[in-house]
């Protein structure tokens, strides 16, 4: 007969995996550390196989087939999480905790309008947040951490089913009194000939205004923005120019800089701000139905 592991011991593996100590893990699952390795070395017993390296001292190491299981075990995790929503969702939709994780470029302008629209709209629902980039956010929704994104593409998303809300255009940042500031408008090739300033790798912001600007592109600054504010107090201080998205404007990030704020020629540049959660998730009716409050939030 096929060894099934237990939950318990699922749990064990993945938490051990994420905090890489054997007292940090026990601590997170509230139980003693010699009841988790126990549980650890009854999961290498049933299953037959090596998960951890215990030649390695101190730290917890894990072999390469054990790396393999951690992955399977935070899927088999969010299956079984994924029954009880299933219920949940049956008995009373719109209840509940809802883990919600936003990307940087998004959040700080729009949670601000969205949660009293959210807590007056739904006033059952606990909701719970995470700020962090795409890439990581992506994860942790596929591991059953969180539940619903939202995020901007296009961007790699994986295998999350994902819900268009609205676009969201670019708008030219120029510093107080440029030359280019007397157009109402101005192309792609007049502002890529600037020096053109960037959000720091990771931001999927920065991917995405790459992919406007780069044909036309000239001198990229070296020195990358951690943060949109950051990049637009950049521009303030003239040291280049840069794209932003009209919902964090809207949200005052210019207000009292002096950047002077222009629309692009043509057709511009734009991202398509959408929600992202697990394909075949069984509360997606719910978070349809959320829709038109995120995009009433956006402006």
């Amino acid at each position: 007969m096929t060894y099934l592991p237990t939950p318990q011991q699922l749990r064990y593996l993945v938490m051990l995996a994420e905090t890489g100590h054997f007292g940090r893990a026990a601590s997170a699952c509230a139980v003693s550390q010699s009841t988790l390795s126990a549980g650890i070395l009854a999961l290498e017993r049933g299953l037959d196989a090596q998960i951890l390296d215990r030649a390695a001292p101190k730290h917890a190491v894990f072999t390469p087939l054990g790396l393999e299981l951690v992955s399977k075990a935070r899927s088999a995790l969010a299956a079984i999480a994924a029954v009880a929503e299933a219920a949940d969702a049956a008995r009373a939709p719109m209840s509940g905790p809802l883990r919600l994780g936003v990307i940087p470029t998004i959040g700080p302008f729009l949670l601000p309008r969205l949660m009293p629209a959210l807590r007056e709209g739904f006033p059952a629902l606990k909701l719970y947040l995470r700020e962090d980039q795409t890439e990581r956010l992506l994860e942790q929704l596929e591991d059953g951490m969180l539940d619903l994104l939202i995020l901007a593409e296009p961007c790699a998303c994986g295998g999350a089913e994902t819900f268009p809300l609205v676009r969201d255009d670019f708008l030219a940042a120029l510093p107080p009194g440029h030359p280019l500031a007397v157009r109402e408008s101005i192309s792609i090739t007049a502002l890529g000939a600037e020096n053109f300033l960037l959000l720091e790798d990771g931001h999927c912001l920065r991917d995405q205004v790459l992919a406007v600007c780069s044909a036309g592109m000239g001198r990229e600054q070296k020195f990358a923005a951690t943060s949109l504010h950051t990049l637009i107090q950049m521009v303030a201080g003239g040291l280049g120019v840069t794209l932003v998205p009209q919902l964090a404007l809207t949200a005052g990030l210019a207000a009292g800089t002096g950047v002077e704020l222009r629309r692009l020629e043509g057709a511009g540049g734009w991202r398509t701000l959408s929600m992202a959660w697990r394909p075949g998730s069984p509360r997606s009716a719910e978070y349809r139905a959320m829709a038109p409050l995120v995009v009433q939030a956006c402006g």
